[in-house]
């Protein structure tokens, strides 16, 4: 399946996301709720118009931006090497995007669930994917863990990217577990997400500093 099939099953993602805005209009409150607390609890409000085209628009612009990327990168023939993963990223970021606007508008409509809980869920699958794309990452300068020293040295890089790839994939499975959870699901996010960005800045900063010092260690 060629790129431009991929995105195109990613903008009728965005179209579907169009279409229920549309449809649901007539049927929804004046004020939608669009923010919840952490107990799942509604706390704030759009008018129906913004709420309705905040994350269809929000999604075609970085879908876009998505698009734009291989072609403006420098080092746009490393991403090219693996183009189909990061197509395939984009089209879950933008499934992602579609549920989380879905569920705005049934929770909106009346139907009873802890939107809360769903964001979650879908968070965790979408850190999933990053760990799947991490994975296949060659070094640029857009997708993957770019820090001075990953971005200063390929195998920094690749070693970085490794262990984010699978930190990201644990950090999935924690919140998924954190699910069972309810009145901590949340923590079970945001710890693993901080330790990890935490873990790989460091992690990438150790390497360069004993590559620097001798080449055959790393």
């Amino acid at each position: 399946m060629k790129s431009t099939y991929r995105f195109a099953l990613a903008a009728g993602l965005v179209v579907a996301s169009g279409v229920v805005s549309v449809l649901a209009a007539p049927d929804l409150p004046e004020q939608m709720a669009t923010h919840w607390n952490a107990a799942g609890v509604p706390d704030d409000t759009m008018s129906k118009p913004v709420a309705l085209a905040l994350i269809p628009i929000l999604t075609a612009v970085l879908l876009g931006m998505f698009a734009v990327i291989p072609r403006i990168d420098p080092l746009g023939e490393n991403i090219a090497k693996f183009r189909p993963i990061y197509d395939w990223f984009v089209v879950g970021f933008t499934a992602f995007m579609a549920v989380v606007h879905g569920g705005i508008v049934a929770f909106n409509l009346g139907y009873e669930f802890d939107f809360v809980l769903l964001l979650l869920a879908a968070v965790a699958i979408l850190f999933y994917l990053v760990g799947v794309l991490l994975d296949h990452v060659e070094r640029n300068w857009f997708v993957g863990i770019r820090t001075p020293w990953t971005m200063s040295s390929p195998e920094v890089w690749e070693q970085t990217n490794a262990l984010g790839a699978t930190l990201f994939k644990l950090t999935a499975a924690v919140a998924l577990v954190g699910l069972l959870f309810e009145e901590y699901t949340i923590y079970f996010l945001i710890v693993p997400v901080l330790v990890t960005a935490s873990i790989t800045v460091v992690y990438s900063y150790y390497l360069y500093e004993r590559l620097e010092e001798d080449p055959s260690d790393v």
